[in-house]
């Protein structure tokens, strides 16, 4: 995330594009729920959807929250609550952004208000929820600070169990590892915490910092929530000025990936599962070979044998696959259009056989279908419009 991205929105629709360009009627096969977070002023709040699990559509149905660029959510683990960070400037008066639980009504996706509290720093651009389900983790990026809260029983959110605030000196204005010609130059002015999560065992958290170009290594507290330093307390990047941004955590061969966003990198760490210490182990291009100029990467996800690996670029807007071998090593193997322009997020159906692309600034998402053994992505000519997406998110039954 980077401020030039808050000035493009205004450059797409002044409102948000008419739905009645696709069939914008339930599905007759059988459904399940998804709600998509936007930025304003495209974007209105979040949006429910109907998703056909025959081919995995999506059908625009309502307006479930219209708080302000609500642009970041996750689900808890049994799809009876969602968390909503709300990138407000000064929510009651703290100069920060805010947090919104609400509990959901499965049988029509209609969301109840339960609480909204300060995310402890400004610009809360990730949310997280640990694998016990008892704290919510949020980054605030503007401000550089994390931080954890406790998950009440009736799914409201409690005041913070941890508060942690980066301070360094900024990392390389220029990536260093960018691509020739690349003025992927942005925020690293300070600190700027991006992405912060558990690992699967629930004992250690990672959090990035873009600004400081730093890997941070954390210690749970599963009692408390309390996050501790590891030591070391982060890692280098794995370039000057590289921006780390979004990671992903391997099913099985113990490595984390991790996307730069500034030079476009995707780097492979192994986790020592007993410290919780990451030791980096390769590092290649989220870009074809032969592209030059200027791109940032954004959203990254696992297929779900943890086969394959989908990066997205912005502004070379495209979506690169990377395949996993046994040793945890990756090789790009194919590249596609997005349909679309800058692609904040990517995401999996849960049943595999899609993928969305969260194309800000054209105000769509672009469907695609997965090949299950290649791990390759064909455009499916879908598209769903929706004004300044950022994040979707499955409701399972």
């Amino acid at each position: 995330m980077t401020p030039k991205v808050y000035g493009s929105m205004l450059l797409g629709l002044s409102t948000l594009t008419s739905f009645s360009t696709y069939a914008n009627k339930e599905p007759t096969a059988p459904s399940r729920f998804a709600y998509v977070a936007t930025y304003n002023p495209n974007g209105e709040g979040v949006y429910l959807m109907s998703v056909n699990t025959n081919d995995g559509r999506l059908y625009k149905d309502k307006i479930v929250s219209t708080a302000p660029n609500a642009a970041q959510l996750v689900l808890d683990q049994e799809g009876e609550h969602l968390y909503v960070a709300s990138e407000v400037s000064n929510f009651s008066d703290t100069g920060h952004g805010s947090l919104i639980a609400y509990s959901i009504n499965k049988q029509d996706g209609s969301l109840t208000k339960l609480n909204e509290i300060e995310s402890q720093g400004a610009g809360p651009v990730y949310l997280s929820i640990h694998p016990d389900g008892k704290y919510l983790l949020v980054a605030n990026y503007v401000s550089g600070s994390i931080a954890t809260f406790p998950i009440n029983r009736d799914g409201s959110l409690g005041k913070p169990a941890s508060v942690k605030q980066s301070s360094g000196e900024p990392g390389a204005e220029r990536p260093a590892a960018a691509v020739e010609g690349s003025f992927a130059i942005s925020d690293h002015n300070g600190p700027h915490a991006h992405m912060i999560a558990s690992d699967p065992s629930g004992k250690f958290v990672y959090s990035t910092d873009l600004g400081l170009d730093r890997i941070y290594q954390w210690k749970f507290n599963a009692s408390n929530g309390v996050l501790s330093a590891n030591n070391p307390p982060y890692i280098a990047a794995s370039s000057a000025g590289a921006g780390p941004r979004h990671f992903v955590f391997h099913p099985t061969n113990k490595h984390l990936y991790l996307i730069n966003e500034e030079s476009s990198t995707l780097t492979s760490y192994l986790i020592d599962q007993d410290k919780g210490l990451l030791t980096q182990q390769q590092t290649l291009s989220s870009l074809p070979d032969n592209y030059k100029g200027t791109s940032f990467a954004s959203g990254i996800i696992l297929s779900q044998d943890g086969r394959y690996l989908y990066v997205a670029n912005r502004l070379h807007n495209s979506i690169s696959l990377f395949s996993i071998d046994e040793s945890g090593d990756l090789t790009i193997i194919d590249n596609v259009w997005t349909h679309g322009d800058y692609t904040r997020t990517i995401v999996i159906s849960p049943d595999g056989g899609s993928l969305y692309a969260m194309n800000q600034r054209s105000d769509n998402i672009a469907q695609f279908s997965v090949d299950k053994v290649t791990g390759k992505l064909t455009f499916t000519n879908q598209f769903t419009p929706v004004g300044s997406p950022s994040q979707m998110v499955f409701l399972t039954e």
